[in-house]
C-alpha cells in the first residue's frame, strides 16, 4: 500500500485488513503486507502516521494499492508517482480505491483504459484525464493488471476480488467471514448514486440539463438536444464530456433510470407504465438500461426500496 500526505485513512485500512487476514489453504499468511511512503511520517486529516517501509519496496511488490486522497488539488510527490509507474512498467498489478484513481491516473497507468472512482468525483476525473474512460456506474473495474474502485465500501469489494483471483473463491469467502462483511459484490453493480441536481452557477449546460430533466418523456435524440442547446451535435458532445463527464445520450439514459427508480419507490405503477412515463417506450428497454446502470431488475429494485 502506498501512502502520502492527505491519504484517506479508511482507504488505507481496508487493504491492510483484507490482505492481512487472508490465508492460503494451509492456514499461512497469503500476503506480505507493507505500507510504504516517501517519508517516515505522513499526515492524514485526523492523525499522523509513522510508516515503516519506503518506496523502494514497490520495486519488488506483486500488487500495489493506491488509497484515496482527501484534497484532489494536493500535489502528489513526483517520487511517489514515479515509483508507482516504474512498478507498473515492470508488470506489477496496480489498483486504486476511491479517489486514489486520481493518483493512479497521474502516473499514466490508466491511459486508454476504463476506470471508476467515487461518483461525486467521476466528472472531475474525466475532465482532468481525458485519455481514460470514466464509468461512475460500477463498484470496480478490472483491466487485468490495472484496477480501480469506487468509494469506501467498494474498496472491500475490490480487495476481495483480488483475493479471489489469487487464492480462489473459498479463501475469499473466508476473508469475508473473518472481516464480518458480505461476500464480494460483482464489480458491475451500481454505486446506487444519489443524484445531485445541476448547480445553479450559470454553467453553459445548466439550462439544457434542467430542460432534459423536465422532458424525459419526449424524444431526446442527439439532434433534438443539440437544437435545444443551439449548437452542433459535435460541439454538444464535447461540452457534455467537459462539463458532465459523459455523453448526452448516456446522461439521458441515466436520468431516465433515475426517474424510474423514484417512481418504483414511490408509486404502484406497473413497470410498463413507468417505462412509458420516463421515455423508454417499452418495459423491455427499461429493463435493459436498468440492469446495465443499477445492476438489478426494476421489480427487484422495487421489492428492496419501495416506500410502501
Amino acid at each position: 500500500m502506498v501512502t502520502f500526505d492527505g491519504v484517506v485513512l479508511g482507504d488505507l485500512a481496508t487493504p491492510c485488513e483484507v490482505f492481512g487476514i487472508a490465508r492460503d489453504v494451509d492456514g499461512r499468511a497469503a500476503y506480505d503486507v507493507r505500507v510504504c511512503s516517501a517519508a517516515a511520517k505522513v499526515a492524514s486529516t485526523h492523525v499522523a502516521l509513522e510508516v515503516p517501509w519506503r518506496l523502494r519496496s514497490l520495486a519488488r511488490a506483486h500488487t500495489i494499492i493506491v488509497p484515496g486522497i482527501h484534497d484532489l488539488d494536493v500535489r502528489i510527490p513526483s517520487d511517489v508517482l514515479g515509483a508507482i509507474r516504474r512498478a507498473f512498467d515492470r508488470g506489477a498489478r496496480v489498483a486504486s480505491i476511491c479517489t486514489g484513481a486520481f493518483v493512479l491516473a497521474a502516473t499514466g497507468a490508466l491511459d486508454g483504459k476504463r476506470a471508476t472512482t467515487h461518483w461525486r468525483a467521476a466528472a472531475e476525473l474525466a475532465r482532468r484525464h481525458p485519455r481514460l474512460t470514466v464509468d461512475a456506474n460500477v463498484l470496480y473495474v478490472d483491466n487485468g493488471n490495472v484496477l480501480t474502485s469506487a468509494g469506501a465500501a467498494a474498496g472491500f469489494d475490490l480487495c476481495l476480488h483480488l483475493v479471489r483471483r489469487d487464492l480462489g473463491a473459498g479463501q475469499a469467502a473466508d476473508v469475508a467471514r473473518a472481516a464480518v462483511m458480505p461476500l464480494e459484490r460483482a464489480g458491475g453493480q451500481s454505486q446506487f448514486i444519489v443524484h445531485v441536481p445541476p448547480a445553479t452557477d450559470g454553467g453553459s449546460l445548466e439550462p439544457v440539463l434542467e430542460w432534459l430533466g423536465s422532458n424525459l418523456h419526449r424524444d431526446l435524440s442527439l439532434p433534438v438536444i443539440a437544437r435545444r442547446a443551439s449548437t452542433s451535435t459535435r460541439s454538444l458532445s464535447r461540452r457534455f464530456r467537459d462539463q458532465v463527464g459523459t455523453t448526452p445520450i448516456q446522461w439521458v439514459a441515466d436520468a431516465r433510470v433515475r426517474r424510474a427508480r423514484e417512481l418504483l419507490e414511490t408509486t404502484r405503477r406497473s413497470v410498463e407504465r413507468v417505462a412509458a412515463d420516463v421515455g423508454f417506450g417499452s418495459a423491455t428497454v427499461l429493463r435493459e438500461h436498468f440492469r446495465r446502470i443499477v445492476g438489478t431488475s426494476p421489480q427487484a429494485y422495487r421489492r428492496s426500496f419501495a416506500a410502501h
